[in-house]
């Protein structure tokens, strides 16, 4: 079992032992996406998480070690736990800890479900709360917020949808837009940002293209009149001429993106440990809000933060260290859980029809392991 006591262990190199790539999810959503367009917005949706799941089922889950298996997309999202783990505040407070990075963020949910890992910090989406009203999953801590005045999320339209008119996010009506899939926070994000621009989410034509990479491009070639995109992503395509930011997600839906959040199976049996956990993470999360949100900040600070943070992500990129400060987001000190906006998620997606059933939102939210905005 891990402790709960934090003590000091010298950083060492990353070892690729705590670090695995878990693409059978991706592949399960791949072979769905051929039939996608047959199915209504909630048979995708639960197909998803049938394909997910029956992936993590048909092998046995991999027994945990002496610490925890965190499930995790491989972005810059997750940046103060890559710090954590860089400066091995993990390993100090008795709970190490392996990254297992997915592609896409409901079959971490799956996963977790399954066995194949013990805590997940990813978006909250219409399969989350679906398999979490079961009484299997519970969120326990926050993660990154888009905030007002953050440029973290560009909404994106293509060179012909721009010169064509779409120039601003309330010109969206009519327009086709591309996301993940329906029930993923890309969806949310677009349904908020119809009601906040005075327009049914309806009249935009969602196209599910499965993966963000997909959504890129086809934004890229005209495919699709607008999508989404984190701003390491978006800005480099606007240098390139091959698409415009008409707005930012942040000035029209401030909100939780992402949420910390572990299994039934965790809480029953290794409460100790996710509290270790969390003891490493807000220690994460201040490093990172020393380092990028301060009004003053030492740039040595910054620069060190930074060189820990492409220890896991851009780590190849000569672009890497800018598109890191382009991309920061907002963390709530101490990792603070924002209960409110978790139930505003649920109530949307519920109204969706993407979850069944009446949800009692306490029940799916646990605040015994970090504090609450």
């Amino acid at each position: 079992m891990c402790g709960n006591r934090l003590r000091a262990v010298d950083p060492g190199p990353i070892s690729r032992d705590n670090i695995r790539l878990h693409d059978a999810a991706s592949a399960g959503l791949a072979t769905e996406g051929n039939a996608l367009m047959q199915f209504t917005r909630r048979n995708v949706l639960m197909a998803s998480l049938a394909a997910s799941a029956a992936t993590f089922a048909s092998r046995p889950a991999r027994a945990a070690a002496s610490g925890l298996r965190l499930g995790l997309l491989h972005t810059l999202s997750p940046a103060p736990l890559y710090m954590a783990q860089a400066r091995n505040y993990f390993a100090a407070a008795g709970c190490p800890v392996e990254f297992v990075f997915f592609e896409a963020a409901q079959p971490i949910a799956a996963a977790a479900v399954a066995g194949d890992i013990d805590i997940g910090v990813t978006a909250l989406t219409g399969g989350f709360f679906s398999l979490a009203g079961r009484g299997t999953l519970k969120v326990i801590g926050g993660g990154l917020h888009e905030q007002k005045g953050f440029e973290l999320t560009a909404i994106l339209a293509s060179n012909a949808a721009y010169a064509a008119g779409l120039t601003n996010v309330g010109k969206l009506a009519g327009h086709s837009f591309g996301i993940t899939q329906y029930g993923s926070s890309f969806h949310y994000m677009a349904g908020r940002i119809a009601e906040r621009a005075g327009f049914d989410l309806k009249s935009m034509q969602l196209r599910p293209l499965q993966q963000v990479g997909n959504m890129l491009a086809a934004v890229k070639t005209g495919q699709v009149d607008a999508t989404m995109a984190v701003a390491s992503q978006a800005k480099p395509m606007v240098e390139a001429g091959q698409a415009h930011i008409i707005g930012w997600v942040g000035d029209y839906v401030p909100y939780q993106i992402t949420a910390l959040f572990a299994p039934q199976r965790s809480f029953e049996q290794r409460s100790a440990d996710l509290h270790a956990f969390c003891t490493a993470y807000r220690h994460g999360v201040a490093d990172y809000r020393t380092a990028f949100l301060l009004p003053k900040r030492d740039p040595k600070i910054t620069d060190a933060a930074i060189a820990d943070i492409r220890r896991f992500i851009f780590t190849s990129d000569p672009d890497g260290a800018r598109k890191i400060r382009e991309g920061i987001g907002w963390y709530d000190e101490d990792a603070a859980l924002d209960v409110a906006d978790v139930r505003a998620q649920l109530a949307w997606f519920a109204q969706q029809g993407m979850v069944k059933g009446d949800i009692d939102p306490a029940s799916i939210i646990d605040t015994g392991y970090l504090p609450t905005r």
